[in-house]
């Protein structure tokens, strides 16, 4: 018989999910005002998905541990790492030796980083890397905007 795979409290699921959807909401807004595709949905789902991926493999990493086995979570989150690049670039095309939407690729990757980030419950990191990612698109877009960044990429 397996054991209870929940290795956390509803409330800690609760937190580190709510975290990772929090911070998916508050990336996918940003790129909403852009008006761009990948928005408000597309960021919560994917922080949410990640905090999900990450949660889990902890738990059970916890409930493999108490057993007496071995296991490693890592894996679980250098996987989805690397899997999310390959939504982040479908959302990147080029047009006339143009590349449109790097920014929202890099977001939808952020995005994930930051469900990962919830999921791991590092919340003082969660909230240093969401200050510093609302930085990047926010104040830099302003920066560009009066043409003091010398970047016009979106």
């Amino acid at each position: 018989m397996l054991p209870d795979a929940t290795a956390f409290t509803l409330g800690d699921i609760i937190w580190r999910l709510g975290a990772a959807t929090l911070c998916g909401l508050v990336l996918g807004l940003e790129r909403e005002w852009r008006g761009k595709d990948a928005g408000l949905r597309t960021h919560a789902l994917v922080a949410l998905s990640a905090g999900l991926i990450t949660t889990s493999a902890l738990s059970l990493y916890a409930v493999v541990r108490r057993e007496g086995g071995t296991a490693d979570p890592l894996r679980v989150i250098q996987g989805l790492a690397q899997a999310i690049g390959f939504i982040a670039a479908g959302t990147i095309f080029v047009a006339r030796r143009n590349v449109k939407n790097l920014t929202t690729a890099a977001s939808i990757w952020f995005s994930a980083s930051v469900g990962i980030v919830a999921g791991a419950a590092q919340f003082t990191l969660l909230a240093v890397a969401m200050g510093f990612g609302l930085t990047i698109l926010v104040v830099l877009r302003l920066l560009d905007r009066l043409g003091l960044s010398g970047s016009a990429e979106e």
